[in-house]
């Protein structure tokens, strides 16, 4: 029975092992390789130039697709945390018929229409809107497309808020409008934070729709720009390549430490705060 239990351990935490080097050696490669003046394929010391961050700065489209990125990823976490926020009060304090089928159906259908299966008639739509090569014009796709599931997130956050707050505020002669600015925002801020990053997150890293409808390599943002950093024969220029990589990684993860660490996605109330 010993022998069996200390076999068990040791093949479990073999397959620990395993499992975090599967996971921690592309990162250390994408944290070493940047620094390294012919970088390969393996992780290896490396030895710290900055040549590779130069090739990166002269690049003509590379630096200006990390600002793109910014301003998609941005503008449009700005539209869903707004609009998702206001939708899933108005859902969660009127009592509609048919709410809740309402509800899980508009998440059923953004999951399976999905960008692949609306890039026709999104296209279509897009060149009759004269939102081709528009910044705009994608964040609304873009947003249109999160919209659903961050309604549905938000309203678990919304459901979650006491309503005594509103009802004060209400005696006191607060508008609708004040009442979700000075009250619920408050209280559903982690929730917000929640929101504004899963959408930061799709956008920075979402391919399809900006190769779709920005075809100006000045307005692309840096996941399209990435896949001109390989050779017309798919060979991976990976001094470009892993330097342009970790400048690439490095604003999302900064960011999800930053709200991770003031909001620690948990909820908390706001006014007792």
């Amino acid at each position: 029975m010993t022998a069996r239990f200390v076999a068990g351990r040791i093949g479990f935490y073999t397959l620990i092992a395993v499992l975090l080097a599967f996971f921690t050696i592309p990162l250390l490669w994408l944290a070493t390789a940047p620094f390294t003046s012919d970088p390969t394929y393996e992780v290896g010391v490396p030895d710290f130039t900055w040549e590779n961050f130069q090739a990166v700065a002269e690049h003509p489209y590379a630096l200006p697709s990390l600002y793109n990125s910014l301003v998609l990823s941005v503008g449009t976490a700005l539209l869903v945390v707004a609009m998702a926020a206001l939708a899933a009060y108005a859902l969660s304090r009127v009592r509609l018929p048919g709410r809740d089928a309402l509800l899980y159906a508009l998440l059923l259908l953004s999951s399976i229409i999905t960008g692949t299966a609306a890039m026709v008639p999104l296209f279509q739509l897009a060149v009759e809107l004269n939102l081709i090569d528009s910044h705009l014009g994608l964040i609304l796709i873009l947003t249109g497309g999160l919209l659903p599931a961050a309604i549905f997130m938000m309203k678990d956050f919304m459901d979650s808020t006491p309503k005594s707050y509103e009802e004060s505020a209400r005696v006191f002669g607060a508008s609708p409008l004040q009442i979700v600015r000075h009250v619920v925002v408050p209280l559903v801020r982690p929730g917000l934070a929640t929101i504004g990053v899963w959408a930061v997150a799709n956008v920075w890293g979402n391919f399809l729709m900006p190769y779709l409808l920005l075809s100006d390599v000045e307005k692309q943002p840096a996941a399209v720009i990435t896949y001109t950093l390989y050779t017309e024969g798919g060979q991976a220029n990976l001094r470009m390549l892993s330097t342009f990589g970790l400048l690439y990684s490095v604003p999302v993860v900064l960011m999800y430490l930053f709200v991770s660490k003031k909001y620690g996605f948990r909820f908390h109330g706001g006014i007792k705060r």
